[in-house]
């Protein structure tokens, strides 16, 4: 598989990526609940620095995986292949939420540009993305700054 194709594959986990570019954490504490301590910390603290941030990875690349919907996008892939997505999507949440890390893949728009992502696709990641968070036991003010950016994707990631 070419890099191209595997990056297209990929293109349904890095959805959760993006969100966290568009999104301002700031501004999102300084409207919604959260103490004052969780005002001052980035997401990237928030969600447990880097082993918070490759955990949460891990989980939603299963969950991904294991929704009919969904598995399409990941077939096929080698092991190899399945370590660069992971650690595509670890970097990019690490960065987007304020985390140190470097990220150097595409946009969403362009990542899945091609994918025929539909309706129904969108709304089995975002379930993913939920039961993620359950899993992980996120609570809010964090769980609601993860899928309010999320929704925030829809129009470069929805193609039909």
């Amino acid at each position: 598989m070419n890099l191209l194709k595997f990056l297209l594959k990929i293109a349904c986990p890095l959805l959760i990526i993006v969100l966290f570019i568009s999104f301002n954490p700031t501004e999102a504490n300084a409207q919604g609940s959260g103490n004052a301590e969780s005002k001052q910390k980035s997401l990237y603290e928030r969600l447990g620095k880097y082993d918070g941030i490759a955990a949460f990875s891990d989980q939603f690349i299963k969950n991904l995986g294991a929704d009919k919907t969904l598995q399409r996008f990941l077939v096929g892939l080698s092991e190899d292949s399945k370590k660069r997505l992971r650690q595509h999507l670890v970097d990019f949440l690490c960065n987007a939420t304020g985390g140190p890390c470097l990220y150097l893949g595409r946009d969403m728009k362009t990542s899945h540009k091609g994918l025929g992502i539909t309706e129904k696709d969108w709304d089995a990641g975002v379930n993913a993305l939920k039961k993620t968070l359950d899993q992980l036991k996120v609570k809010d003010p964090e769980r609601t700054e993860v899928i309010t950016a999320v929704a925030n994707l829809k129009g470069d990631i929805v193609e039909k």
